[in-house]
């Protein structure tokens, strides 16, 4: 089974801004065509979850009105990792400790007082389990810190144990992975896809 993680369009805030689970608008036009070249590309039969925040759910219902197969369910476990304190400054402005805390312990440490990664990881695991589960191929509009997470939990890492095990190559705005889920100790394949 398959399960396609798409990241919503650019959000309309300053670069450099952390903004993580900050319930931002994404651009109109950019989600347009997000949508557009998704509507061409998804196969038919996917259930649709996405992040309850406004920049997916602009994804979400742009890609239905082409696609009125791909109606969506709202999911609160695909929402972008909460940075706490941190949502909403620039992240050259966070504080160098505040910073460190974190490298030292990425998996743990609470950004800001908000979520740890091992937190996104336990709650996308949690999703991912039900995708299993259901036996369907599944569409998630959602972000790039879900995508990462999805993408350690299909090689079955739990959580990274430190920053430099993290994925560094995301997917870019409005567009998709896709990853074949496989049996528990197969190995699962991932293909990039526009």
């Amino acid at each position: 089974m398959k399960l396609w993680l798409v990241r919503h369009a650019r959000p309309i805030v300053q670069e450099g801004i952390c903004y993580g689970a900050t319930d931002l608008p994404a651009d109109p036009q950019a989600t347009l065509e997000a949508a557009r070249a998704l509507a061409a590309a998804l196969p038919t039969g996917l259930a649709v979850r996405c992040s309850p925040l406004r920049r997916c759910l602009q994804l979400a219902q742009a890609l239905h009105a082409l696609r009125p197969d791909l109606a969506h369910e709202t999911d609160a476990r695909l929402a972008e990792m909460d940075f706490g304190t941190w949502e909403g400054q620039r992240w050259d402005a966070i504080g160098r400790t505040a910073f460190e805390a974190w490298m030292a312990d990425f998996a743990r440490h609470r950004c800001g007082g908000g979520e740890s990664v091992a937190v996104l990881m336990a709650r996308v695991g949690q999703a991912m389990a039900e995708v299993r589960a259901g036996h369907r191929d599944v569409l998630w509009i959602s972000h790039a810190g879900v995508v990462r997470a999805a993408r350690m939990l299909a090689r079955g890492v739990p959580a990274p144990a430190q920053a430099s095990d993290w994925p560094a190559d995301g997917v870019g705005f409005g567009a998709a992975h896709c990853l074949d889920l496989c049996d528990p100790g197969e190995t699962p394949a991932a293909q990039p896809q526009a």
